[in-house]
């Protein structure tokens, strides 16, 4: 009997999953919903459903969101383990007026057989995430200010892009020269430099 009970379709559930992710869920999230995957199968053909990526889907008339492929991206990879960052992070944070050519995320660099997505980059890490690394934003994990600035240097993001977030972020109250300073006491002379020098100039 509580086996069968587990097994009645709750639709009410599902769309409380996918109200906190933009209009998305996964199908472990469904079935966890009492939702089979020959029902997701059933409304994906009568195109109720969308699937975006293996094991992603989209309620269809769900209203849009702007940032619609960083959440599946953000889902198919992991949402317990990859962490939104680098220039999509930027952009979450309204940082600079850099646009995204992708969705960037970051995962231990322990991670084995990630998925090959279409305009997604991963990126991997052995900087454990400390507790102030990760932030909400928008329902998704994403990286802090401070580490999103110096993970974008560290990356390449334009200089003058990078010296433009410092000096918002920091204009903004979104962190602190105290912040960026720890950030990159270990990072690259370049990154401490770049990050350094806005940082300078944001006191001038």
């Amino acid at each position: 009997m509580g086996d069968t009970m587990r097994q009645q379709p709750d639709f009410e559930c599902l769309f409380q999953r996918t109200s906190e992710q933009h209009g998305y869920f996964l199908r472990t999230q469904a079935e966890e919903c009492g939702i089979s995957r020959q029902l997701i199968r059933h409304h994906a053909n009568s195109t109720n459903v969308l699937r975006i990526f293996r094991g992603v889907y989209r309620l269809k008339d769900y209203r849009s969101y702007p940032r619609e492929e960083v959440v599946a991206a953000w889902l198919a990879v992991g949402k317990d383990v990859a962490v939104v960052s680098h220039e999509s992070a930027l952009d979450l944070h309204d940082l600079s007026d850099v646009i995204p050519n992708a969705a960037h995320l970051t995962v231990p660099r322990s991670m084995r057989n990630l998925p090959k997505l279409p305009g997604v980059k991963i990126h991997t890490t052995t900087r454990a995430f400390a507790a102030g690394d990760v932030v909400t934003r928008e329902g998704m994990r994403v990286t802090s200010v401070a580490r999103t600035i110096a993970d974008a240097a560290a990356w390449g993001t334009g200089p003058e892009q990078i010296e433009m977030a410092v000096l918002q972020a920091l204009d903004r109250g979104m962190t602190s020269r105290k912040r960026l300073e720890q950030e990159i006491a270990d990072r690259s002379l370049r990154v401490k430099r770049l990050i350094g020098g806005a940082i300078n100039r944001s006191l001038q």
